[in-house]
């Protein structure tokens, strides 16, 4: 599978950045990372300009977040999870735990999550499912995401061109790491609200300090 991704970028320059990024987004198996850091590390042998290779996979990003978005716009939850629990479902690697995770993270978080989830694997291409079902008005939907993406993939792309031919080691960390890394995001997310609560508890209200 990386080879394949890797030939098409050799061969096609921007217009295989575009599609593979959009199919990532439609099936969460395929690393983006490898893409990413491929194109940043081959943009020198094929004369290939980063900011295109940015706006180019961020248009990708946007197509992939776009059909899972109507995905969820046009089908209930019900039949979505039905759907994943199916044969297609299960070619297409549609976890039906993730989807539900990423159903409750929205529910819980909303628009917060359209943005911060594309920094998380696997996730970041779930949770357009939710905002589809939820019908999150898709203007905002389209800002938040291209935000979210366009960081993604910039830091994914410069490290490749960084690092050169050593670009494969960013890929296999995330593989390595993914799960760690989500949970890291996870719990220092937990942390931060968690902090944020206690710190309001313990600031004493403007009427009340002139009382003391």
């Amino acid at each position: 599978m990386q080879e394949l991704m890797i030939n098409l970028i050799s061969q096609y320059g921007y217009v295989s950045i575009l599609f593979l990024i959009a199919i990532e987004n439609i099936f969460p198996p395929i690393p983006s990372e490898v893409i990413l850091c491929f194109s940043g590390f081959i943009s020198h042998e094929a004369h290939l300009n980063l900011l295109l290779i940015i706006f180019f996979s961020t248009m990708g990003s946007l197509i992939g977040a776009l059909i899972l978005y109507f995905f969820g716009f046009l089908l209930s939850k019900e039949r979505i999870l039905c759907f994943a629990q199916g044969r297609l479902g299960k070619i297409l690697h549609f976890k039906v735990d993730k989807i539900e995770k990423s159903i409750t993270c929205f529910q819980e978080r909303g628009a917060k999550t359209v943005f911060f989830c594309r920094f998380i694997p696997i996730i970041r291409s779930l949770i357009s499912i939710p905002a589809g079902i939820a019908k999150y008005p898709l203007p905002t939907f389209l800002i938040l995401t291209s935000l979210g993406s366009v960081i993604w993939n910039s830091i994914l792309i410069l490290l490749g061109n960084i690092l050169g031919e050593n670009w494969y080691f960013v890929a296999n960390f995330f593989d390595t790491y993914t799960w760690w890394i989500v949970g890291f995001v996870l719990i220092s997310y937990i942390g931060y609200k968690s902090l944020k609560k206690r710190f309001k508890k313990e600031v004493i209200p403007i009427d009340d300090y002139h009382k003391i």
